[in-house]
């Protein structure tokens, strides 16, 4: 018996209406997700920094040290990396997304495709991206109930983010078309640039 038996279908927390269906399903690459949502190089550089600069002022246990406790670190979010990666699932129908996340405790968090104000895509390497929502009213979902699922550094309004998924340019637009047959979203025309947002989709003025 797998720690997900109980899901009716992999990845939702029951079995869907007559009318509704998956158009979509995938999860995050953890390589991927390592070095954008965790920043894994950003920690080795940190690391290695202080290591170099201790070595450097003849204190060869300090960076021994450091560079141990940096191999750690590093390994310990690799682990978590895959662990999200192995455990979190990206279900889109052609009502709602729903995210299974929690690597420890699963938990899905249903967003219907009519309360998605706007969308953008971020690309990432070898075709994954991210994808960041934008939902209508309040915020009703916690920064730290979403994270890793959760545009970086937005606290007081958290944004969900489908993380280093697959063939991000394809999931984009069909995205766009299920949200279109829900509520008038229209796309948006923007060009293409590198480590930048991409907008897709908004509701209309």
């Amino acid at each position: 018996m797998s720690e997900y038996s109980h899901e009716p279908t992999r990845g939702l927390p029951g079995v869907l209406p007559q009318d509704e269906h998956i158009l979509w399903q995938s999860g995050p690459d953890w390589k991927n997700m390592a070095m954008t949502a965790l920043h894994i190089r950003l920690s080795v550089a940190y690391f290695a920094a202080i290591a170099i600069w201790l070595a450097t002022h003849n204190d060869a246990k300090s960076a021994l040290a450091v560079s141990a406790l940096g191999v750690c670190v590093v390994g310990l979010f690799t682990l978590f990396a895959w662990g999200v990666g192995r455990t979190t699932v990206y279900t889109l129908t052609n009502k709602r997304l729903v995210l299974r996340i929690g690597v420890a405790l699963n938990k899905c968090i249903n967003l219907p495709l009519s309360e998605i104000r706007a969308a953008n895509l971020k690309m990432l390497p070898s075709g994954h991206g991210n994808i960041v929502l934008n939902l209508n009213g309040a915020p009703r979902l916690g920064y730290i109930m979403l994270w890793p699922h959760a545009r970086s550094l937005r606290f007081v309004t958290p944004q969900p983010t489908l993380r280093a998924i697959p063939d991000a340019r394809a999931f984009a637009a069909l995205l766009l078309k299920a949200t279109q047959a829900v509520q008038p979203v229209a796309p948006v025309e923007a060009k293409p640039q590198p480590s930048r947002d991409i907008p897709l989709m908004g509701a209309p003025a």
